[in-house]
């Protein structure tokens, strides 16, 4: 495995090379563009890469489809840490083109939602057509294929464009969340702060299915940030759940939430317990009464003594 090498969506000029660019060590990787998350994430599966950066969530859209997808099949994968961008479009054209010459435009299809508005009212008989990332979206406009990409204006240098506009956004303070994922380990020691992914299958679809995995966060707890079915490939009707839930592995609401997940469904995949992102300790809200692990810990201590009828 090369452990001095990080993946990411490219190519060159994307959002996420941005994102990667913030992590401390990446000054000392190499950092490798791949033509797509899938082909970012089997980088690490196969051992090309140590690590690989990927879009996970927008907060326009929610999450994006291609890496829960991802994360959920194949060889297992883990997530290590996680990073928040704000995100601003450019509208990148070819030198000398002006707006009423625009027919065509390319973006990443997480980027349509985002300008759809800004489109309407400027370019309302434009055609869209997605493209594999938005910097990809740019080299086609620079190959003529396009007239314009929605893309960061930081890409226009690399690609030889020009941004006729600037600070396209639909939604203020629009951010995307990115992912670093590498191979399964033991996660980090927690912070305070600290986020769990998993993905659960329901065993069968039966009224109160869902509301079943719900109760099992809900009695210990333990807050939910992301819910996303995505259907499993078996047929219409057959889901399974992206679930980010605060909190720890190592701590015990999280842990014995997931233990009782891990009775009631099928499958159950961690993705990993990591730092959340722009989160400190203090600004983390307090547990409920009976959550913490000192009332866990003392449950367990008052149950063992009934036992020994020492209660």
């Amino acid at each position: 495995m090369s452990a001095t090498r990080y993946a990411y969506l490219g190519p060159e000029g994307t959002f996420t090379e941005v994102a990667l660019r913030t992590l401390p060590e990446a000054a000392t990787r190499e950092l490798a563009p791949m033509v797509s998350v899938a082909a970012a994430l089997d980088a690490v599966r196969n051992g090309e890469a140590a690590a690989a950066l990927v879009p996970i969530e927008n907060s326009v859209e929610g999450g994006i489809t291609a890496t829960l997808d991802e994360l959920a099949s194949g060889e297992p994968l883990m997530i290590y840490r996680e990073v928040l961008l704000s995100i601003s479009f450019a509208l990148l054209v070819r030198p000398g083109t002006k707006l009423s010459d625009i027919k065509t435009v390319t973006a990443h299809p997480a980027a349509q939602p985002q300008v759809r508005n800004w489109m309407a009212s400027n370019l309302p008989d434009a055609l869209w057509e997605s493209a594999a990332s938005n910097a990809d979206g740019a080299r086609l406009v620079q190959e003529g294929r396009f007239d314009a990409a929605f893309a960061g204006e930081f890409a226009a240098a690399k690609y030889g464009l020009e941004p006729l506009v600037t600070e396209i956004h639909d939604a203020v303070n629009a951010q995307t969340r990115f992912v670093l994922v590498g191979r399964p380990a033991r996660p980090a020691a927690p912070t305070g702060a600290d986020k769990t992914s998993v993905v659960l299958w329901l065993g069968d679809d039966h009224p109160g299915a869902l509301l079943e995995l719900l109760q099992e966060f809900a009695v210990r707890g333990v807050n939910l940030m992301l819910i996303q079915s995505r259907p499993t490939g078996a047929g219409i009707g057959n889901y399974c759940f992206a679930v980010d839930a605060e909190g720890h592995i190592s701590d015990r609401r999280v842990g014995e939430a997931l233990m009782g997940l891990k009775r009631i469904c099928p499958k159950v995949r961690f993705l990993g317990s990591y730092p959340r992102a722009g989160v400190a300790v203090e600004d983390v809200r307090a547990l409920r009464p009976g959550t913490s692990d000192a009332e866990f810990v003392a449950a367990a201590d008052w149950l063992a003594r009934s036992q020994d009828g020492r209660a």
